[in-house]
């Protein structure tokens, strides 16, 4: 892994831990290990490194969208997979939230120029869904949909970390689930 990569890499971590604004350049020069001369090598301001971080987790996320797309068959199986993000993840999202909503929360309250940016991940999260509740017949509301499971999926998220309640994430979960389920088309068959 190159100097810039790591740099980026330290850098997403703190962003998420600690929040950008809270971040400095020596948090993150000696989470790498490596001096300020070298880092500015690489960047010379938090806002290329956040620019980096974002470009990131967004290529982050466009590769597991495709990978559920690839590997997972069916709508509802691959928003199982969204929907179980929140108990993989669990651990980290207790301690510190979600990772992008929490930096779109943090940028909007900045007013940081970067905010579209972070954003774009959210709405690449709802076009994914959106083209899930298509699949499963919804065309006319499937945007809708999706904004409604992103907006349950980061109040969970939300309040997971506020609660540390590993039994309420498992639970919202299977709720978020039987939700999806029956917004399914019925299947069922007319009897002559």
């Amino acid at each position: 892994m190159s100097t810039r990569e790591c740099i980026v890499q330290a850098a997403d971590a703190l962003f998420y831990e600690r929040g950008f604004e809270r971040t400095s350049f020596a948090d993150i020069a000696e989470a790498v290990q490596i001096s300020r001369g070298n880092f500015y090598y690489h960047f010379r301001t938090k806002d290329e490194i956040l620019d980096a971080v974002i470009a990131a987790r967004t290529m982050r996320t466009q590769c597991m969208l495709a990978q559920w797309e690839a590997e997972c068959e069916g709508p509802q199986n691959r928003i199982r997979l969204f929907a179980e993000l929140l108990i993989r993840n669990q651990a980290k999202i207790m301690k510190h939230g979600c990772p992008v909503g929490g930096l779109c929360m943090e940028l909007s309250k900045l007013g940081h120029a970067a905010q579209d940016g972070a954003n774009a991940i959210l709405d690449l999260f709802r076009a994914w869904l959106r083209q899930q509740f298509e699949q499963m017949g919804r065309k006319k509301d499937a945007d809708a949909l999706a904004l409604h499971l992103l907006m349950r999926s980061q109040g969970v998220a939300t309040l997971a970390q506020a609660l540390h309640d590993k039994q309420f994430v498992q639970h919202e979960v299977d709720q978020i689930m039987s939700w999806v389920q029956s917004c399914a088309p019925s299947t069922k068959r007319r009897v002559a």
